[in-house]
């Protein structure tokens, strides 16, 4: 199937790959992948192909309700976790355990929380991968350039506004597929 994720998403999308083009994952086993801007659905199979093509496995959480028939044996099995999104709980914590309950663990996030347009980053993701002690790490859902740039992970700070500058930074320039949102 790869060569068929690499035929869609290079010949006929005309996307490519640049940067960390393999996720570190001979290295970096655990992560938490943020994925900006997140402004549309065509961002899911844009990511789909791009794991299948470096053959890194990624996770993503929803909602526990998707968990179930029909659609459940099919979510697990493209490496989604259920989450427990009832009130009063510590979200970041329950999140950061599943880190330790796997050998390889790259949790996908869109730190947007939403696809449309935003004007900051909500810190879930930040407080998720400083609890876990998981570095982060960054790619681009550039449709203007129709490119995925990866960053090398990087491990949070106790300098949240310095990280943030940074990660800000790296996204600077990029357009997602619908541009008022990005």
């Amino acid at each position: 199937m790869r060569w068929l994720a690499k035929l869609i998403y290079f010949k006929i999308l005309g996307w490519k790959i640049v940067g960390n083009t393999n996720f570190s994952i001979d290295t970096v086993k655990k992560a938490v992948i943020i994925a900006v801007p997140h402004t549309s659905w065509h961002d899911f199979y844009i990511g789909v192909l791009l794991r299948k093509i470096v053959g890194v496995k990624t996770n993503f959480i929803a909602k526990k309700e998707l968990f179930r028939w029909p659609f459940g044996y099919y979510f697990r099995a493209i490496g989604g976790k259920a989450l427990d999104r009832t009130s009063g709980q510590n979200k970041v914590e329950a999140i950061a355990k599943l880190f330790d309950d796997e050998k390889e663990f790259r949790l996908t996030l869109a730190p947007e929380g939403t696809r449309k347009k935003v004007d900051k980053w909500k810190t879930g993701f930040y407080y998720i991968a400083k609890a876990a002690n998981v570095p982060i790490i960054m790619f681009t859902l550039d449709f203007k350039n129709k490119q995925n740039k990866i960053s090398l992970p990087f491990y949070p700070t106790d300098n949240i506004n310095a990280d943030f500058k940074f990660m800000k930074d790296f996204y600077d320039g990029v357009e997602g597929k619908i541009k008022a949102y990005s």
